[in-house]
């Protein structure tokens, strides 16, 4: 499903609270409940959310990632504010790695119109929307690919992308937890991208603001091992914090 701007704040309240009941959701998005309880159970049935009686919570899941169609829509808006952020900041003929992931998929598509680019990536979605740019070469690493979201992972992409040494590694990442680590859901995964980290001069993350608190089993890395973190909301706490102790540059995408 492609939520529209009510079940968009729906899912926002869920997940600042962990659990919410159907009346807390009524009176919060000043609707009627047969609304709540029609937007809960569309969202449940894609997966966004798990209903129990009276009330509806996020996914519990510390192991599996919603599905790659589903996370391209949701929160669609910031994602693309981030991108538009990010590519902002990324000079022209630079080199650059992107990982997998619907957020640096969006990056990909506000980098169309940069000259001079050298992309490697992982991801064969990036691949294809950079490879329509005439001025941008495109870099694939070789591996198993993963169907259910076109990325490539395995020993062969980590071999592959470890004869760079790039100027940005732009990373998407599926959970920021207060003790300061970036985490995500697929170990294959996980090695790729701290092999992108490694062969980076300078480490750039874009996440949207749902992937604060959120919990994810596999850690990528820590704060103090990115310089720059782009969002599209003000950072909740303790995060604040932790970024300035880290010495991470913090750009908010408001527009």
């Amino acid at each position: 499903m492609n939520p529209n701007p009510r079940q968009l704040l729906l899912l926002q309240a869920v997940q600042g609270q962990g659990s919410v009941t159907v009346d807390q959701l009524a009176d919060t998005l000043g609707v009627t409940l047969q609304t709540v309880r029609r937007d809960v159970q569309r969202m449940a049935d894609d997966g966004l959310l798990t209903r129990f009686h009276g009330g509806v919570r996020v996914p519990s899941s510390t192991i599996e990632n919603i599905a790659h169609p589903q996370r391209e829509n949701l929160h669609a808006d910031g994602k693309a504010r981030i991108a538009r952020a990010v590519a902002a900041e990324v000079p022209n003929g630079c080199s650059l790695i992107l990982n997998i992931g619907t957020t640096t998929e969006a990056i990909a598509k506000a980098l169309m119109q940069h000259k001079g680019l050298r992309v490697i990536t992982n991801n064969l979605n990036v691949a294809t929307i950079l490879s329509a740019n005439p001025e941008c070469e495109v870099i694939i690493a070789g591996g198993v690919v993963r169907g259910r979201d076109r990325g490539v992972v395995g020993e062969a992409a980590i071999d592959f992308i470890c004869q760079f040494k790039v100027d940005i590694a732009l990373i998407g990442i599926s959970a920021i937890e207060t003790d300061g680590t970036l985490r995500d859901f697929d170990y294959r995964e996980v090695k790729v991208s701290q092999a992108i980290i490694r062969q980076a001069r300078e480490v750039w993350v874009a996440a949207d603001s749902s992937k604060f608190n959120r919990p994810a089993m596999v850690e990528v890395a820590r704060l103090s091992q990115i310089d720059r973190l782009f969002t599209d909301g003000p950072v909740p706490d303790p995060f604040p914090a932790l970024l300035r102790d880290a010495q991470v540059r913090n750009h908010i995408a408001s527009h």
